[in-house]
């Protein structure tokens, strides 16, 4: 940071320093930018007087700024900062981000904030040649902001219906048709889903017309691929309660109390996330409850976590570090044109799912 002239409230200029140097200015910048090329002798004296007034080179900012291009991705999310390291999801989908970055020498900046306000400035403030979106909660903010800097950003997330918005993800009504078809062949009936969020700022059971009003449309595709395959098996979907979570332990808890709560508990969940999951694979445990002798459980989203889970986690797997990668790409080789990519899940399955308990 510049410091100020003594008696002055200027800030120094690399001129100051060029001048107090007896260079010119060319050579001056060329110490800080390029000094392989000026001698030893007129470092050392340019080095001298920057000492002496404070300054400690010119502001990277406007370098970069004046290039057009600063050569980095920014990584928002509505969530805390610490999303991007506690969340499993996350850390892969950052795994292949980072991966795309290093292959050309890009950089990452992480944006975030806990209220409108800071993150309508975080997001402005951003030196960054674009955004990658984690859509998972207020992800209409964040296409709203980044619309506002005019810099190329995609979502990681296909739910939005504005065909303008880049955007790369999965097929979640085929994905979610194999985790209940895979329930149903077991042998299940009684089932009940642990949601992700179908609006912002909500959670608890949701009825027909909010889920037919939600501003998620992933979440929305992943419940319709699984009434549709419950309703195939005889399943009245009617009478399946779906609890709408935060993705995170303690409304992931409240939904589990609900749940449970009725006259008739489910002997299969299924959950939209295996982050979900395995929160619920803890609350039955605590409570006595075998899975999947008791209840089966299915994930989404094939995060590592999952595999070392007690028991090992079935899931419906997403390409994750693919997408990172791939989101990545389309900021670093933005040419103007607008992406929407689908990529292929698969099932995993694991030993939290089998067949229901004797007479259920």
């Amino acid at each position: 940071m510049a410091s100020l002239i003594t008696g002055n409230t200027r800030p120094v200029r690399l001129a100051d320093i060029a001048k107090a140097a007896g260079v010119s200015h060319g050579t001056a910048s060329n110490v800080f930018s390029r000094p392989e090329i000026v001698r030893e002798e007129v470092r050392e004296r340019v080095k001298a007087a920057a000492e002496a007034m404070g300054y400690a080179g010119p502001d990277p900012k406007g370098r970069l700024l004046r290039a057009g291009k600063v050569n980095a991705i920014g990584v928002a999310s509505t969530e805390p900062l610490s999303y991007f390291f506690d969340d499993p999801f996350a850390r892969v989908m950052m795994a292949g981000i980072s991966e795309a970055c290093d292959a050309t020498g890009a950089g990452i900046a992480l944006v975030s904030a806990g209220n409108k306000e800071k993150l309508a400035w975080n997001i402005q403030s951003a030196l960054v040649d674009g955004f990658i979106l984690f859509c998972i909660d207020g992800g209409p903010r964040l296409v709203e902001l980044t619309r506002e800097r005019k810099l190329p950003f995609v979502a990681l997330e296909l739910g939005f219906e504005d065909d303008t918005v880049s955007a790369i993800g999965v097929d979640n009504v085929a994905g979610a048709r194999l985790a209940a078809r895979h329930l149903c062949e077991l042998g299940h009936r009684r089932f009940a889903v642990l949601s992700l969020q179908f609006a912002d700022d909500r959670t608890g059971l949701v009825s027909p017309e909010q889920i037919e009003a939600a501003v998620y449309t992933g979440t929305r595709d992943r419940l319709t691929g699984y009434f549709e395959e419950l309703s195939r098996f005889g399943v009245d979907t009617a009478k399946v309660p779906v609890y709408e979570t935060e993705n995170e332990e303690v409304s992931t808890r409240a939904g589990l109390e609900t749940i449970f709560a009725g006259a008739e508990p489910p002997t299969a969940i299924l959950a939209m996330s295996d982050r979900i999951a395995m929160v619920a694979i803890e609350w039955l445990a605590e409570r006595g409850m075998k899975v999947p002798g008791d209840v089966s459980i299915i994930g989404f989203d094939g995060v590592p976590d999952g595999a070392l889970c007690d028991p090992p986690l079935t899931t419906i797997a997403q390409p994750i570090i693919e997408i990172g990668r791939r989101a990545a790409r389309m900021i670093l080789d933005f040419d103007g044109a607008v992406r929407r990519e689908t990529l292929d899940v698969e099932m995993v399955v694991r030993a939290s799912s089998g067949p229901p308990p004797p007479g259920n």
